[in-house]
């Protein structure tokens, strides 16, 4: 037998493609689906000297562009299979929008989900009209379930990805892209198990092949990187799970025949970045991405750290069912990702003004952050935050500059376990006895304030603990310990006054006893 020419593979790819075309074409999406806007990001093409635009999925009744392909697939369905149902596992997107597309073609729709699914979603999946069944605690329970559900019940199975009818149904994505703007010089498109990047990638390469497609994954779930590396689909090992909505252990099999010959590039972004991201969208559009929504606009940010000239580029906006207790995550790590903050580790002396001191040696630079605890040698180390300006350079420079005043200094910056843990662990009780008071201070935000505050206090008493974080509120907030003996406890009251700050005293606190007090 011999193996074929390699004309004959071209030919093949092309009637491949040429397939993928008429099914995108004819796909009746719009039953249900809806064409959603394209946004000009005027603020963030300012500031990048691009022209940004961003496809805006959100807009769709599920709020992802997932409806799509769910819908289409079961469009394409024979009657007799209709007749018996549909089942699928999801803890998401692909729920919902499967949900709907049944309900919408009078399907029945069951869905496993894992029983760590939080209940908004659940009750979403339910009030589309899908029947719910919660089984095991994760997303590879629920699947294997639902796989022996379709066997038992003679159910089909709808793949979240990897299946013809829904790359194609995702690829209408791509055809009203262009037909909202043509002149594009690059395509940003998130990957996950690749049905997205697929659908739209075929597409775009036929009617504009100068058009680079650009996938973008999450650092800890870039499964499309490992398969293009290994030349095959790949398990990755494991995956994070802040992108929640691209947690993919393996790209699909016909996603990656697509992607492999029409995606010129892939990008891997952090999740600072992705934060940074989300950000920036919410302050365009007032949306609020969740983190694979974002994560296309976060890896076109990052190719134009390094492009050179002014292009046209769009960014999928894939989703915005956000997990709204994951806002305290993206508020604490975006200007990380920005690269307007940065988070060090500084030994000064121990001594009164030490603080105030450091302060100057900032060169005017707000403090983001301050965590200290007193622990009764020459010299401490403290945990802060400093803003930046948003260029590496400058975070460089700052750490030279410390050194040069003879502080020790270990940028943690990238440091995951500092950032995710130690930060919040700073404190302790102190192994020396004094005669220690804890204060609780609110003041207003304005350069300087933290200055005002050290220079009033600061140079007179020992500080033996010391929090601050400013969130970008009005008002900051500071958790502050003094070393205050009895005969100058009306001095310090005095000065306290002066200070003009809001204060309550909490040296009585039994959270202060229990984690704090020596």
């Amino acid at each position: 037998m011999t193996s074929p020419k390699p004309e004959d593979k071209q030919q093949n790819q092309e009637e491949i493609a040429l397939d993928y075309l008429r099914r995108i074409l004819l796909a009746p999406v719009y039953d249900v689906a809806k064409e959603t806007e394209l946004t000009s990001l005027t603020k963030l093409s300012t500031r990048l000297g691009q022209q940004i635009y961003l496809k805006r999925e959100d807009q769709q009744p599920v709020h992802s562009f997932k409806l799509r392909g769910a819908y289409n697939k079961l469009a394409n369905l024979s009657e007799a299979k209709c007749i018996h149902g549909v089942v699928a596992a999801s803890a998401g997107n692909h729920a919902q929008g499967l949900a709907l597309a049944a309900s919408k073609l009078g399907i029945k729709a069951t869905i496993f989900m894992p029983i760590t699914t939080p209940d908004i979603k659940v009750d979403n999946v339910r009030r589309l009209g899908a029947e719910v069944r919660l089984v095991g605690k994760s997303y590879n329970d629920a699947q294997s379930a639902s796989i022996e559900c379709a066997q038992q019940e003679q159910k089909t199975l709808i793949h979240p990805f990897d299946d013809q009818d829904v790359i194609a149904g995702q690829g209408t994505v791509a055809k009203e892209l262009l037909q909202q703007q043509s002149k594009l010089d690059a395509v940003f498109i998130p990957v996950g198990g690749g049905g997205l990047l697929a659908g739209m990638a075929v597409y775009l390469k036929q009617l504009r092949p100068d058009i680079k497609v650009i996938g973008v994954e999450a650092e800890d779930s870039a499964c499309l990187k490992a398969a293009l590396d290994a030349g095959e689909p790949t398990d990755l090992s494991h995956v994070g799970l802040f992108a929640d909505g691209v947690a993919v252990k393996r790209i699909g099999e016909h996603t990656f025949d697509v992607i492999k010959h029409y995606c010129d590039e892939v990008i891997t972004v952090s999740s600072d970045e992705i934060c940074a991201a989300i950000k920036d969208i919410f302050e365009q559009t007032r949306v609020i991405a969740e983190p694979a929504g974002a994560l296309s606009l976060a890896g076109l940010i990052k190719y134009c750290q390094t492009s050179e000239g002014s292009e046209s580029l769009a960014a999928i906006l894939s989703g915005a069912n956000m997990n709204f207790h994951s806002l305290r995550y993206v508020s604490e790590r975006c200007e990380l990702g920005e690269q307007k903050e940065a988070v060090l580790a500084v030994t000064i002396p121990e001594e009164k003004g030490s603080f105030k001191r450091f302060c100057k040696a900032l060169s005017g630079r707000g403090i983001t952050e301050f965590n200290y605890r007193y622990a009764g040698a020459n010299e401490a180390n403290i945990f802060v935050g400093v803003k930046l300006g948003g260029e590496v350079e400058e975070r460089v420079a700052l750490q030279q500059a410390l050194t040069k005043a003879n502080y020790k200094v270990c940028d943690f910056t990238d440091n995951e376990l500092a950032k995710l843990h130690v930060r919040y662990m700073i404190g302790g009780q102190s192994p020396a006895n004094v005669d220690e008071r804890i204060f609780r201070f609110q003041f207003p935000e304005y350069p300087g304030a933290l200055e005002k505050f050290l220079d009033t206090l600061g140079e007179h008493w020992n500080i033996t603990l010391f929090h601050y974080r400013n969130h970008g509120a009005a008002f900051g907030q500071v958790l502050a310990g003094f070393e205050v003996s009895e005969e100058q406890q009306l001095a310090f009251f005095r000065h306290l006054k002066d200070l003009g700050y809001e204060w309550q005293e909490e040296t009585q606190n039994l959270a202060y006893h229990s984690f704090l007090k020596n």
